[in-house]
C-alpha cells in the first residue's frame, strides 16, 4: 500500500472527511475572526471619533457679539489632515468646517439625529459622527449665562481600519491554511501507520488456502479494540472452514473406501463365478451373494444421500413440527420384530401422544430415532432390555435410549458420531451397519437446535441422551 491511499479506500475517505472538516472550521474561524476584528476595531474607531468630536466642541467659543453667538476657533484644533468636520449652530448656520470637506448632506444626517453614518468623501469611505453639544456664553452673568446648542459632524477615513481588519483576518486565515497544509499530510501518515495492523491482518489472511490453514494474526490486531472482533471472526471462520474441509476430505476418503470395498467384493464374486464352469446351484448362490453386495452398496449410497440432504437442508425447510412421543411409538412398533428376533425387550416410558412437539419434520424425526434405536438393538445381548424414556419439562424435550450391551471403548467414544466410523478397525461391517446412522441422527437433531450425547461404560451398556426445544406450534398430524 502506497503512502497516498486509493480514492476508493476508507483511508482516503477519512482523510478527505477530516480535511473537509478542517476546511469548514477554517472558514468558520476566518468568518468569526472577521466579525470580531471588525467589531473591536470599529468600536475603538467610534471611541476615537467621539474624542475628536469633543476636541472640536472644545474649540467652540463665545463670538463676543451683541447676540451672544458662538464661533469655532480653528486655530486651536490640531487634527489629522485627512479628517473632516463641520460645526453648525442650532439655526443651521455653519460655524466652521475643514477645508477638505464641502459640508454634510442634511438629507442623510438630520440635525436632530445623533449617531454614525458611512459616507463617501473625496472618493473615500468615511465614518461620520453626528454629535449634539452645548456651550454656555457669559457664564458669569446673572442666571448662569446663555446656553447655545451646536451640532458637530466629525468623520475619519475607514481605510486604515479596514486595512487593520484585513491584516488580522489574513493572519488568522494564513495560520489556519498553514495548519491545514501541515495536518493533511500528517493525517495521511497517521492513518497509514494506524492501519498497519489491518494491512498485516489482511496479508496474513490472504495466505490461508485449502492447502494451508495456518493463520496467526499479529499481536497488534488482537490488542486493537476495533480490530479484535474482526480478528476473532477471521480465526473462527478459518477454524470452521478447516474443520469443514477436513470433514469433507475424511468423508470422501471414507466413502471411497466403503464403496471401493463393496465394489471389490462384488467384482471378486463375479470373477469367481467366471473362473470355471459351475452348476446351476453354484451360479444361483453366487448371484445371491452379488445381489447382497449390491443391496449393501445401495444402502451406503442411500444413507450418504440422506446425510447430504439433512446437512444441506435450508433454514426454511426447518419449520416442520413433529410429535416426538408419536414418532417414538411408531419407530418402536416398526422395530419390535427385529427386537423379538434377538430376544430383546423394549421398555417405553413417554407422555401421551401430542405432548412433545419438536421443530423437526416427522420423516427426519423417525429417521433419527430409528437409527438410534437400531444401533442400541444391534449392540445389545439377547434377553436384555432397551429402555426408552421421554420427558417434557415445558421448554426442553429429553429422550434417553439406554441399552445394557457391551458398551463403547473410551477411546472410541469421541468418534462415534463421525461418518463411517466403527469401533471395528477392520471395517468388516459385521453388525450390518454403514457407520452413518449416528452421523445422520446428530445432523437431524443439531439442525433443529438440539443436542445429542452418548455416555457408556464397557460391559455395562450405553445411554444416548437427546435434548430438543419444545416447538410453539402443534404437529400437523397427530394420533391423538
Amino acid at each position: 500500500m502506497s503512502f497516498f491511499p486509493n480514492p476508493r479506500s476508507i483511508a482516503f475517505r477519512l482523510i478527505v472527511g477530516v480535511v473537509a472538516a478542517e476546511l469548514i472550521a477554517t472558514v468558520a474561524v476566518v468568518s468569526l475572526s472577521f466579525g470580531y476584528e471588525r467589531h473591536m476595531h470599529f468600536r475603538a474607531f467610534d471611541v476615537m471619533l467621539h474624542g475628536r468630536a469633543d476636541s472640536v466642541l472644545g474649540a467652540v467659543q463665545d463670538a463676543e457679539d451683541a447676540a451672544d453667538n458662538v464661533m469655532l476657533n480653528q486655530a486651536d484644533l490640531h487634527l489629522p489632515p485627512d479628517d473632516v468636520y463641520e460645526v453648525d449652530d442650532a439655526s443651521g448656520r455653519v460655524l466652521g468646517r475643514s477645508s477638505n470637506w464641502q459640508g454634510v448632506d442634511k438629507n442623510i444626517i438630520g440635525f436632530s439625529d445623533e449617531g454614525f453614518s458611512d459616507l463617501t468623501v473625496n472618493s473615500h469611505r468615511y465614518r461620520v459622527l453626528c454629535f449634539h453639544g452645548s456651550r454656555i456664553v457669559d457664564p458669569g452673568e446673572p442666571g448662569g449665562g446663555k446656553l447655545r446648542q451646536v451640532i458637530i459632524f466629525y468623520g475619519a477615513s475607514t481605510g486604515r481600519v479596514w486595512r487593520s481588519i484585513r491584516g488580522a483576518v489574513e493572519l488568522y486565515a494564513g495560520g489556519s491554511l498553514l495548519l491545514l497544509l501541515v495536518s493533511g499530510p500528517l493525517i495521511a501518515w497517521l492513518l497509514h501507520r494506524g492501519l498497519l495492523p489491518l494491512r498485516q491482518l489482511a496479508s496474513l489472511a490472504s495466505l490461508v488456502s485449502v492447502d494451508s490453514w495456518q493463520f496467526s494474526p499479529p499481536a497488534s490486531a488482537r490488542t486493537t479494540p476495533e480490530l479484535a472482533p474482526l480478528t476473532h471472526a477471521i480465526e473462527s471462520v478459518v477454524a470452521r472452514l478447516e474443520r469443514s474441509f477436513s470433514q469433507q476430505k475424511v468423508f470422501v476418503s471414507d466413502a471411497a473406501h466403503e464403496l471401493k470395498t463393496s465394489v471389490a467384493v462384488l467384482k471378486s464374486s463375479l470373477q469367481l463365478l467366471g473362473i470355471k464352469r459351475r452348476t446351476a446351484q453354484e451360479y444361483q448362490a453366487g448371484l445371491e451373494r452379488c445381489l447382497a453386495d449390491c443391496l449393501r452398496l445401495e444402502e451406503i449410497v442411500a444413507k450418504m444421500l440422506t446425510l447430504a440432504r439433512v446437512e444441506n437442508a435450508s433454514v426454511a425447510a426447518q419449520k416442520s413440527v413433529a410429535d416426538l412421543a408419536d414418532s417414538m411409538r411408531q419407530v418402536v412398533a416398526q422395530l419390535e420384530t427385529f427386537a423379538a428376533l434377538k430376544n430383546i425387550q423394549l421398555s417405553v416410558a413417554a407422555p401421551p401422544t401430542g405432548a412433545c412437539p419438536v421443530p423437526v419434520s416427522a420423516e427426519d424425526c423417525s429417521l433419527a430415532l430409528s437409527n438410534l434405536l437400531l444401533n442400541a438393538l444391534q449392540h445389545s445381548p439377547a434377553e436384555s432390555t432397551v429402555e426408552l424414556r421421554l420427558v417434557n419439562d415445558g421448554t426442553i424435550v429429553e429422550l434417553q435410549i439406554e441399552d445394557h450391551g457391551e458398551g463403547i471403548d473410551p477411546q472410541s467414544l469421541p468418534h462415534v458420531f463421525d461418518r463411517f466410523y466403527r469401533s471395528d478397525p477392520s471395517r468388516t461391517g459385521s453388525t450390518g451397519g454403514t457407520g452413518l446412522g449416528l452421523a445422520i441422527a446428530k445432523a437431524v437433531i443439531e439442525r433443529a437446535g438440539g443436542s445429542i450425547a452418548i455416555s457408556s461404560q464397557l460391559g455395562q451398556g450405553t445411554t444416548v441422551t437427546v435434548r430438543l426445544p419444545v416447538a410453539n406450534e402443534v404437529p400437523a398430524h397427530s394420533s391423538s
